[in-house]
């Protein structure tokens, strides 16, 4: 248990479809964020996913894009190009509304896996915005949460090799925040749960 004093986490789910391995070169498409839950000194405390989301279909920041990538999400990039959230724009706006959630408490982000949709966050933060709600460091990867809970190593991490009470029931469809509202109730199973049973 946490010390007394220790400011409140807020979890926010966040999920990006882009289309290519790493921002720069290739362009995050859409952002969905869901706040989870809050974890202070007497435990976490789930959200309704639904209630409080964000989310923004971006214009492209480059020419390059990988076929494959791109498919996945669906979107596509030309209309993205005459409609699309400017990023500096979809950005600030999405710092404010971090804020106003978070109001008392720390922002975390939370992903499955965090690392490929933190790099694109985090990198379009600093790029467009000049600093991140999240700090450098404030996010949580639920695949290494499961893993350590589970006593697996995390390469044998997947999601269809976990229990299916800890999976929400929602379908993954690719769809940035129709995924962040799925793996924040995937972030409230995993902070429930009491991990797999050792003898």
């Amino acid at each position: 248990m946490p010390p007394r004093g220790i400011k409140p986490s807020l979890y926010i789910s966040v999920d990006v479809e882009a289309d290519g391995p790493i921002p720069g070169p290739y362009s995050m498409l859409s952002l969905g964020a869901a706040v989870a839950g809050r974890q202070d000194a007497d435990g976490f405390t789930a959200a309704d996913p639904e209630e409080r989301t964000f989310y923004r279909e971006l214009r492209p920041i480059s020419d390059e894009f990988v076929p494959e990538a791109l498919a996945v999400s669906g979107l596509d990039r030309e209309q993205l190009i005459e409609k699309g959230s400017e990023p500096a724009v979809a950005l600030a706006e999405f710092g404010a509304w971090v804020r106003e959630v978070s109001t008392g408490a720390q922002p975390v982000m939370c992903g499955y896996p965090a690392s490929y949709d933190w790099t694109f966050l985090y990198w379009y933060l600093i790029r467009f915005v000049g600093e991140s709600p999240f700090g450098h460091s404030g996010c949580l990867d639920m695949k290494t949460l499961y893993a350590t809970k589970a006593g697996l190593p995390l390469r044998a991490v997947a999601k269809r090799t976990m229990p299916r009470e800890l999976l929400s029931r929602r379908r993954h469809t690719h769809h940035a925040l129709d995924d962040a509202i799925e793996q924040a109730e995937l972030l409230a199973n995993l902070m429930a749960w009491d991990g797999a049973t050792r003898k």
